[in-house]
């Protein structure tokens, strides 16, 4: 879809940020200017299918060592500092953007103004300052777009300088090394220097949300997709990576709301963005086709490479990375919801791909086992390619988005815990990962019948079906369901050595528990007795 360039220029546009001798300033260029741009600079190629391809250099991945948050009189006592969240000088953060600032002398930028969160209650304002078009491109398809009528008078919120060729001296800057970003509340503004990778710019804005709307606005932020069907049952599905989030929220029969960042007020879900950034590793057209068809003129294809003597992508190569992505406005979605704000939720969907093949494919959990998983935010991995490794990897990150949250992870599960019982929603546990054995052993639950459970639940027709408690976890292990062969819905029926399960049971139970330990002085003793018994 063409977008015109805007016309006019606000007036002291980068006052605010203290650019002002900066060389060609692009504002608000329109996706078609922005490739041709960069295709000109031999920056990106077009793809068969037209979208836009890059390579974003050394970094195709976040870089969360090199992530830092100013602690200043705002920050000092609510954020929950640690490995993640790793404190840095105010007197370093405007020794940098001074550095920034001057490098920019002379040079062409492009410049772009757009929100985040779709409720306008919450939405914040945004000027991005790229040095490369495809960046800016980015920002157009990631952020929600302003109508021109609100351009003119634009005066952000926030504002975020993406400058990759910019590297830090950490001798001097208090980096640990060259690349960085840094988040400033004091000054409402995120430094990304040394790093081509999107997604920095992406997550830069989830990071301050997690801080802004829980902490300042009582609102509670989340790392999941929602959609919402025909009877306006929003559900949501939180999970990592590998565990099905983007494949399962993308259901035909019901609206989008969004695909990974969203908040949730006393009325509605609403989307952060304006845009998705899926994975395309192994992009299967009939599998994924909502995504595979989005890969189209507008969208920004990252670090994939082209079958030889072609323009078609190899969406099986891993030959650059295996966190392939794809960036495009939410509109290329047909079904997606726009505005992107869906009604209070039913149902919440808790994903784990358990390579144990101990938890149940489906069992529904109370307010306190709800809040305990979310806290834990598990799945489990195989661990890697290396020939004879064949145990599964354990992975836990609290709420399932630990790297992004500047609070401790008790105050989003207190919030979840307190909107679960308000708004009397179903919460389901949802095991994506093996069956009858653990990875080796077993085999993976097929997705059609992950599909029928969830299709139930969104339903209501388990309201009366018989559960059972898991002997180890507690939760109720759903016993029947349409579409779903009965022998695989207690895990330990699958099972050909029952004391082998048994024993792989209490195994998982003590990661879950070690794993908990951070946690412990902070949890309520009602959701600490959520947890697995041993």
């Amino acid at each position: 879809m063409s977008v015109p360039t805007i016309m006019f220029m606000p007036k002291n546009l980068l006052h605010a940020i203290g650019i002002s001798s900066a060389g060609k300033i692009h504002y608000q260029l329109s996706p078609e200017e922005l490739i041709k741009q960069t295709v000109e600079r031999n920056e990106g190629r077009i793809s068969e299918r037209g979208a836009l391809v890059i390579n974003t250099g050394k970094f195709t991945g976040r870089s969360p060592k090199d992530k830092f948050i100013v602690k200043d009189r705002i920050t000092e006592k609510a954020v929950d500092w640690n490995d993640i969240n790793q404190p840095f000088e105010e007197k370093h953060f405007e020794n940098i953007l001074k550095k920034m600032i001057a490098s920019l002398t002379d040079k062409e930028i492009w410049v772009r103004d757009c929100y985040a969160c779709a409720d306008p209650a919450f939405r914040l304002k945004i000027r991005i300052v790229n040095e490369e078009p495809s960046g800016n491109l980015f920002a157009y398809n990631m952020f929600l777009r302003p109508e021109e009528k609100d351009l003119e008078n634009f005066k952000a919120d926030w504002s975020i300088l993406h400058i990759p060729s910019f590297l830090a001296d950490p001798e001097t800057d208090g980096t640990r090394q060259g690349n960085f970003t840094l988040v400033s509340f004091s000054k409402k503004m995120i430094l990304i220097g040394g790093s081509k990778y999107t997604g920095e710019v992406k997550k830069g804005v989830f990071s301050i949300l997690n801080f802004i709307l829980p902490h300042q606005k009582g609102i509670l932020s989340m790392h999941c997709s929602a959609s919402v069907g025909d009877k306006n049952d929003t559900a949501l599905f939180f999970g990592l990576s590998g565990t099905g989030k983007t494949t399962l929220s993308a259901d035909p029969s019901r609206k989008l709301i969004g695909d990974d960042e969203h908040g949730w007020t006393d009325n509605s879900v609403f989307n952060f963005e304006g845009g998705c950034y899926a994975k395309t590793i192994d992009l299967n057209p009939e599998k994924e086709p909502d995504i595979y068809n989005a890969i189209r003129p507008g969208a920004l294809v990252e670090n994939v490479t082209f079958f030889k003597g072609t323009n078609r992508i190899d969406f099986s190569s891993k030959k650059i990375t295996e966190n392939t992505r794809v960036s495009y406005p939410i509109s290329f979605i047909d079904h997606a919801l726009i505005p992107s704000i869906g009604p209070l939720p039913k149902n919440i969907f808790l994903l784990t791909c358990d390579a144990y093949g101990i938890l149940p494919p489906l069992s529904k959990l109370n307010t306190e086992q709800a809040m305990y998983q979310f806290i834990s935010g598990y799945t489990a991995k195989i661990a890697g390619t290396e020939e004879g490794i064949n145990e599964p990897k354990p992975v836990f990150s609290a709420c399932f988005g630990a790297p992004f949250l500047p609070l401790h992870p008790i105050e989003y599960a207190d919030m979840l815990g307190k909107n679960i019982e308000k708004h009397q929603v179903n919460v389901w546990m949802v095991n994506t990962g093996w069956s009858g054995g653990s990875y080796g052993v077993g085999s993976r639950i097929k997705l059609s019948y992950t599909r029928a459970m969830i299709a139930a639940a969104l339903s209501g027709k388990l309201e009366n079906v018989p559960c059972k408690p898991h002997p180890v976890f507690g939760i109720m292990m759903i016993q029947e369901c349409p579409g779903v062969p009965s022998e695989i819905l207690d895990p330990r029926d699958t099972w050909a050595d029952k004391n082998e399960h048994d024993k792989k049971a209490k195994d998982l139970a003590h990661l879950f528990i070690r794993n908990f330990e951070k946690f412990k002085a902070h949890a309520s003793k009602a959701v600490l007795d959520a947890g697995p018994r041993v």
